[in-house]
């Protein structure tokens, strides 16, 4: 079997673990969502958790597909055109994972672990 067969191969994988990952992650956060609404019929408690619960998995899988589009651009069809595909893909990948990590965790990535004191995301504190 060719080198670029294989390669073409297990970018192939990595778009499947990456799709697999997102079903089987936003399945597992709906059903422990459904659970938890269930014991307790209070959907506001639970419903943060849930969406943290889907923005992981999507995280997660995003970047199996991202791996799988780069093994394939690089090693199998390394033409300008795409590599611009593939920086355009990496670019709205970012910009997502930019975008739910302020969702999920309330603040931009940058900033500390600590918690956020009452201030929304990018607001500048008074001096």
């Amino acid at each position: 079997m060719p080198t670029k067969e294989i390669i073409q191969h297990i970018g192939t994988l990595l778009d499947l673990a990456g799709v697999v990952v997102i079903a089987v992650g936003v399945a597992v956060a709906t059903v422990v969502f459904g659970l938890r609404w269930w014991r307790t019929r209070q959907v506001v408690d639970h419903y943060r958790a849930y969406r943290q619960g889907v923005g992981r998995a999507i995280l997660l899988g995003l970047e199996f597909l991202v791996g799988g589009d780069i093994i394939r651009t690089v090693a199998v069809s390394p033409t300008f055109t795409s590599v611009g595909v593939l920086a355009l893909i990496v670019l709205v990948r970012t910009f997502l994972s930019f975008s739910l990590e302020v969702e999920l965790d309330g603040r931009w990535p940058w900033q500390g672990k600590g918690p956020v004191g009452g201030s929304s995301v990018g607001a500048r504190s008074a001096r």
